[in-house]
């Protein structure tokens, strides 16, 4: 059998450590898969259930996450330390939360919650209609690190959600369907002065600022099949969107410039740019069969040439982020799971090529 350690501990592969306190770094290491020469050794920080999306807070010291475990059955914001330890959750723990990200000096945390609708859990999408997201009615809150003095940052009827913040932490970045259309939308870090920057039909999501803040990066798929624009309208009437078809996508931080960067087919998605601001790392399942949930991450220059594969697994990689001096990256996997399609998130010091 396999063998890992845990700070000097044989254990079995796949294994958690147990008796972690608060105090006491929690993860596993892990040696990176065979080609997957950006890697160096591999942590991996959560043990069980669904944790995904796990972004560096400024001083790169800690993540907050979104996380599902057998005693919730919704998303709820977690912070977690860079070595595993102190793992908590700081949202309220009612309804659906997504999409937690920090502001630029630490003080506060943004996510988007359900809870205002309703404290229960939402129900999952109908799948009758093939592989759908649910586009639930979030509105965008913030609260210190540790959850406390919760606060309605931003409000209308629909889905507001996947907020960023630029690197002056001046400006949040989103998506929303305010308008009718999934658009991508900045607004001040008090919630004022909201501004549309994509009007094309169709998806656009997913934002993140570049490095030196004059650019965003995001998913995008915007039908022009009249039968395919009519299945996104009536999935949108509903409040859904079925998430199999997307590209990446980069424009100016005033949505000037939008211009298409990959055109590979499948689902492109968690763009996020490397610390250059020269290129894009993200998360697709362009090799495989449509709808494939064998997902690696990939690094493409920002005029579409230059593609080369970071991961290595039969399994899923995405939602990747670099640190903030660029050393590290975290991504969240299927790989080491215990279970099938158990996701976890991992950190790796990044070896520039």
């Amino acid at each position: 059998m396999k063998r890992i350690w845990v700070y000097g501990v044989t254990v079995a592969a796949g294994i958690a450590p147990l008796g972690c306190t608060a105090e006491t770094p929690a993860y596993v290491e892990h040696a990176p898969e065979d080609g997957e020469r950006f890697f160096g050794e591999i942590r991996q920080l959560t043990f069980g259930g669904q944790n995904a999306e796990a972004y560096f807070s400024p001083d790169g010291a800690q993540l907050i996450l979104q996380r599902t475990t057998s005693d919730s059955t919704c998303d709820q914001q977690y912070v977690v330390n860079i070595d595993g330890s102190d793992l908590r959750m700081v949202s309220n723990g009612l309804g659906r939360t997504t999409c937690g990200y920090f502001y630029q000096a630490g003080e506060r945390i943004l996510y988007s919650s359900t809870f205002h609708a309703d404290g229960q859990c939402p129900p999952t999408p109908d799948r009758s209609r093939g592989y759908v997201w649910s586009l639930y009615d979030f509105d965008i809150y913030t609260s210190l690190p540790d959850g406390s003095d919760l606060q309605l940052l931003f409000r209308s009827d629909g889905y507001d959600g996947e907020a960023t913040l630029s690197p002056d932490g001046e400006t949040i970045v989103f998506t929303s369907t305010r308008n009718g259309d999934l658009d991508i939308y900045t607004m001040n870090v008090d919630g004022s002065n909201v501004r549309q920057l994509t009007n094309t039909i169709g998806y656009d999501g997913g934002p993140f600022f570049s490095p030196d803040g004059s650019k965003i990066v995001y998913r995008s798929w915007h039908p022009t099949d009249p039968a395919d624009i009519a299945d996104y309208q009536s999935l949108l009437a509903e409040n859904l969107v079925r998430p199999s078809r997307m590209e990446i996508f980069v424009m100016n931080a005033d949505g000037s410039d939008q211009r298409r960067i990959t055109n590979l087919g499948g689902a492109n998605f968690a763009p996020f740019f490397h610390p250059s601001g020269e290129k894009i790392i993200f998360s697709s399942n362009h090799e495989e069969p449509p709808r494939s949930r064998n997902f690696d991450l990939y690094l493409i220059n920002l005029d579409g040439s230059g593609l080369s594969k970071v991961t290595h697994t039969p399994t899923f990689d995405g939602f990747p982020m670099f640190s903030p001096d660029g050393s590290k990256l975290v991504f969240a996997s299927n790989r080491h799971g215990l279970v099938e399609g158990e996701t976890n998130i991992f950190i790796t010091d990044w070896v520039e090529q």
